[in-house]
């Protein structure tokens, strides 16, 4: 695993924290002290990937980057990219690549949103969560959010909030073109 360093135009790419520290001592600006030393070859020893930022006065910080990248060109043209950990990132894109697919037919969608409703009591307005289900007929996944989100935006509160598609808290299932569902 090897360190990028930058330092406003300064910057190289070392394999070990001693290279890192022999990088920043040469830089007269920053004062390497003994907290420093040791969080440096700390972040070099640990399993943390993250970007880590030193500050060096008020707005003026260096940066180290742990990479896998053998060289400063491997490193600017992103050859080392490591993957999100848990497949986030992979899980996301799939997530978009499923509501965008286009596939004509009958989707059940169903959304979990936050209601404005009047509490009868007192006359005041209250978030409630909101469970909702419809079959509706749509070319996509976010065609069926969208005729979702339209039909409520029309019959609920103007200051309910509605979740994101790609979100937790909207699901669909594309059900086919079954004729029976054609007259609903």
């Amino acid at each position: 695993m090897n360190l990028y360093l930058r330092y406003f135009d300064k910057e190289t790419l070392v394999s070990s924290a001693d290279e890192a520290l022999d990088f920043l001592c040469s830089i007269g600006e920053i004062d390497i002290t003994p907290d420093l030393e040791n969080d440096i070859r700390e972040y070099a020893a640990s399993d943390v990937f993250f970007p880590k930022r030193y500050k060096i006065r008020p707005r003026v910080y260096f940066i180290i980057i742990k990479t896998e990248a053998a060289t400063m060109a491997d490193f600017k043209e992103k050859r080392a990219v490591r993957p999100a950990p848990n497949n986030e990132k992979g899980r996301a894109n799939s997530t978009v690549m499923k509501l965008n697919e286009e596939r004509d037919g009958w989707y059940e969608g169903t959304i979990d949103f936050k209601r404005v409703q009047m509490v009868p009591g007192t006359g005041k307005f209250q978030y409630r969560d909101t469970h909702f289900v419809a079959v509706v007929r749509a070319i996509s996944g976010i065609d069926c959010y969208n005729r979702i989100v339209e039909h409520l935006r029309q019959r609920v509160d103007d200051r309910s909030q509605f979740p994101s598609a790609k979100g937790k808290n909207f699901k669909f299932r594309y059900m086919g073109m079954a004729k029976d569902m054609v007259g609903q």
